[in-house]
């Protein structure tokens, strides 16, 4: 549920006593049910052309909050009505209702008699927007809509649907032109509407924890771990690799960079074979092979002060 309404527009801060009505416009589910506001409020008379004016030149001139209160009360089965239809969004008629019951406030507070108008035709505008706000706050947890157009094409595009396919080229074509705005900002409102909220993280009790974005939207490359390991290796690959080749001897170090640490003009590492060393230093290749696993164990002795 909403906030409370009216210490926020500070419209309705001292109403009649025991009123259960006024407190109900702040909650409209006090009542018991939402059929008990409903009820209620359409017990509530209408005002005349001439009571209205009255009751908003008094607001107007004297600040006078109980004929505000009054306003207020007689156009809530107009909240109601307008809120009805905004229903298939999924959202509590009870939030709608508030919301609108904002509107209607901010509505009367703005609300000049002088202009000839009735209050209704005056409010309708100021409720429908803040149940739009609330809508396009709620309706997801991300926004779907922000700029103008986008509002615009959020509370259109659902009117226009016919059926679950999507629209076709030239329904695209005609519906930015009878909403003034570019068609691939259709399509994308469009997108955005077919789509719909899916958890970071699935649920494990249905195995869905493998598919779910935590899965494949992490990354791993900038993980605390992960960093603090690459730059370990890396260590052990600079410095740990040229500290443990200079604890050996010029023959050694000879046949480990030549199988191990030498990359021939194709790209290809420790391209020297056993026999090739054997006729190098004038060994056979078994003893060739002794000296490198000699070699081997010193350097991984050399290299545990690194890790």
């Amino acid at each position: 549920m909403s906030t409370a309404i009216a210490p926020s527009m500070g419209l309705l801060a001292r109403p009649a006593q025991g009123s259960q009505l006024m407190m109900a416009i702040a909650n409209p589910g006090s009542l018991g049910t939402i059929d008990a506001y409903i009820q209620a409020i359409n017990k509530l008379p209408l005002l005349s052309a001439e009571d209205e004016n009255a009751l908003a030149q008094r607001y107007q001139d004297k600040n006078d909050l109980d004929a505000a209160g009054q306003l207020v009360l007689s156009h809530l089965r107009l909240v109601v009505s307008i809120a009805r239809g905004y229903l298939g969004y999924g959202l509590p008629h009870a939030d709608l209702i508030q919301e609108g019951n904002v509107g209607l406030m901010k509505a009367v507070k703005r609300f000049d008699p002088a202009r000839g108008v009735r209050l209704v035709s005056f409010a309708i505008h100021w409720i429908k927007a803040e149940i739009h706000e609330y809508i396009l706050r709620n309706w997801r947890l991300v926004k779907v809509a922000t700029t103008k157009a986008q509002r615009k094409l959020f509370f259109n595009l659902r009117s226009h649907k016919t059926g679950h396919h999507t629209f076709t080229p030239d329904e695209v074509t005609a519906l930015a032109e009878e909403l003034n705005v570019k068609r691939s900002e259709v399509i994308e409102m469009e997108t955005r509407l077919s789509g719909g909220d899916i958890a970071l993280e699935g649920q494990v009790d249905d195995g869905e924890e493998a598919f779910a974005p935590i899965a494949y939207l992490k990354d791993e490359h900038n993980e605390p771990t992960q960093v603090l390991a690459a730059r370990e290796q890396d260590r052990l690959h600079g410095d740990g690799i040229t500290a443990a080749l200079e604890k050996l001897d010029p023959r050694s170090r000879r046949i480990i960079e030549a199988r191990w640490l030498h990359e021939d003009s194709s790209g290809e590492v420790g391209s020297a074979t056993l026999h090739d060393l054997a006729g190098e230093f004038g060994v056979s290749a078994e003893r060739i092979r002794q000296i490198e696993v000699a070699a081997m164990k010193k350097m991984k002795n050399a290299l545990a002060a690194y890790r």
